[in-house]
């Protein structure tokens, strides 16, 4: 019986493969390994978590080549559980759906005669339907008011773009381009109106593209802020 040894050539490929699959799925592997994280650490001291659900209002500021788009307003809801580590420090872990996007308008002229008229705008509206995983640490200067530095992990499950002008119907479509998980590190605050009703407000930071390489450098920053109530 012979055994097939893999030429130096196959040998390089099977390499390069496996480098690029890693580096395809390393943000998949960090999240999943957070979500690992955080399940040990909920797991471990699960009578000291509280449940809770939360709901607001979300601002989205959209850039592409670094031009600042128009802002465009959302709501967010959801649900978060909150693990205390000490009697200073928490990690908090969420699951919300919101909208991200922008909005864009141009000039829109038509020839009448020999002259050039500006007869309206045509604009571009762009909608990043998400499932957000925010995860974040938490500390409690006083029992009631606490900061919190964590990392969003947005799931897009639609992108789209609408475009419209006064002469002719909006056309809605999809946004290609997008990846499918976006990430934004943000930071927040909260303070407890009552043990169970409680405010926050936090701004994710667009440090990071949304968009796929070898597509226009779009980025997205936005803040959420809105009331919670929490269940234990």
């Amino acid at each position: 019986m012979y055994t097939t040894i893999p030429s130096s050539t196959e040998g390089v490929f099977l390499y390069k493969n496996y480098n690029y699959m890693i580096k395809k799925n390393m943000k998949k592997i960090i999240f999943f390994i957070a979500l690992l994280a955080v399940s040990s650490i909920l797991n471990a001291q699960s009578s000291a978590i509280s449940f809770g659900a939360k709901g607001g209002y979300t601002l989205s500021n959209m850039k592409f080549f670094g031009e600042k788009l128009d802002a465009k307003s959302y709501f967010y809801a959801g649900i978060l559980a909150e693990q205390p580590l000490s009697s200073q420090f928490a990690i908090q872990a969420e699951l919300l759906y919101t909208k991200l996007g922008g909005k864009d308008s141009y000039s829109w002229t038509e020839q009448v005669g020999t002259e050039i008229v500006e007869v309206g705008n045509m604009d571009f509206n762009y909608q990043f339907h998400q499932i957000q995983v925010p995860i974040s640490i938490k500390y409690y200067f006083i029992p009631n008011l606490s900061a919190s530095v964590g990392m969003n992990f947005g799931f897009n499950i639609s992108t789209k773009l609408t475009t419209g002008n006064p002469y002719m119907d909006e056309h809605k479509g999809d946004f290609n381009g997008a990846k499918t998980l976006n990430l934004f590190p943000f930071l927040g605050a909260e303070y407890k109106i009552t043990p169970k009703f409680f405010v926050d407000a936090r701004y994710h930071f667009n440090f990071i593209e949304v968009n796929k390489k070898n597509t226009v450098p779009t980025k997205i920053g936005f803040l959420q802020a809105g009331v919670g109530y929490r269940f234990k």
